[in-house]
């Protein structure tokens, strides 16, 4: 396939999901069924920044165009482990491995391996020669390059499994937010997206927020209710009966709008179901104790918009990591 028909194969994908077809809900409907986290709310918004971010035409081919990519890259098969802690998380891997023109071996998460395939299942109907280019597999063996996202745990093993091959291995990371106390009401409502979405178990959810000395918490509790049904989601329901009872047995002060408790805590990763917060002094000074810190994926009021941590760009590589440069090196 020539990089324009892989484009144009692309931009048909597009249509396919924004025509949202009885076939693509029945599909929707079986992922959620599927797993608990992927509600049909956090499938669509997921499947909202793949068509506005990564398959729109103009952004698509601007991206392509700053890699001056062409038809002359001489294809390696490519291992892509997906994980599975959001819908379709794995998608901007599977792009552009496919954009590049590399082959891709995928395995993808037990808990999201009916989405992707599905799509892929699209594609190849559309244009046969597409099934030369992306395969799945339970275990990956034989591929010339990998990227791998996993917790840190497993990327111990990525590294010694992939040790002898240019890779890309991924490992836990999160997000934070600064508040000044000056934020309006809808800014907040902002920030409580950056927190909530796909019930922030996304590496780019906020799990820890940042706020000066004696910062009124109310108006952010507050702009947590239009999250209050997360109560009704068994799930998560079980993550703040017991995030709640830690507190409590442990005496700890705490606040909640009884679904999201707020903690105050030095770590940047929180439970399921809780909010971190620290007092900062200088915000400067609370900025700097962050740089080199591995585990942070981007903060947001700083370096992103509230409201937009879970649009990442064509551009918004996780962990900083170019992947488009790195297929390019192969």
């Amino acid at each position: 396939m020539k990089l324009q028909n892989r484009i144009e194969l692309l931009l048909k994908l597009r249509n396919y999901l924004l025509e949202n077809s009885t076939e693509w809900q029945d599909i929707k409907h079986k992922a959620s069924i599927h797993n608990g986290w992927f509600t049909p709310e956090f499938i669509d918004l997921a499947v909202t920044n793949i068509t506005e971010q990564f398959l729109e035409k103009d952004k698509l081919n601007e991206w392509v165009n700053h890699y001056f990519l062409d038809d002359t890259i001489v294809a390696k098969n490519v291992g892509i482990v997906m994980a599975g802690n959001i819908p379709l998380v794995g998608f901007h891997d599977f792009l552009c491995v496919f954009v590049s023109g590399h082959l891709q071996t995928i395995k993808t998460s037990s808990k999201d391996d009916i989405l992707l395939k599905h799509l892929v299942d699209k594609m190849i109907a559309w244009e046969s020669e597409a099934q030369n280019y992306i395969s799945f597999a339970a275990m990956l063996k034989g591929c010339d390059a990998y990227i791998a996202t996993g917790s840190n745990n497993s990327a111990r093993y990525f590294d010694y499994y992939f040790a002898k091959y240019p890779s890309i291995i991924r490992k836990n990371r999160t997000s934070v937010a600064f508040l000044t106390g000056d934020e309006s009401a809808e800014t907040l409502e902002k920030l409580s997206d950056d927190i909530h979405a796909f019930f922030g178990l996304g590496c780019r959810n906020v799990t820890k927020i940042f706020v000066p000395g004696e910062y009124d918490f109310v108006p952010l509790l507050q702009s947590f209710y239009r999250y209050k049904y997360f109560a009704d989601h068994h799930k998560y329901r079980n993550n703040y009966d017991y995030n709640l009872s830690i507190q409590i047995m442990n005496n700890r002060f705490y606040m909640t709008n009884e679904s999201t408790l707020l903690v105050e805590s030095d770590a940047l990763f929180s439970p399921i179901s809780q909010l971190n917060y620290s007092f900062y002094d200088d915000i400067e000074t609370a900025l700097s104790s962050l740089k080199g810190n591995e585990a942070l994926q981007c903060i947001a009021g700083i370096d992103i918009p509230f409201g937009k941590v879970q649009s990442p760009s064509l551009t918004d590589y996780a962990d900083g990591l170019d992947t488009m440069q790195f297929l390019l090196t192969l």
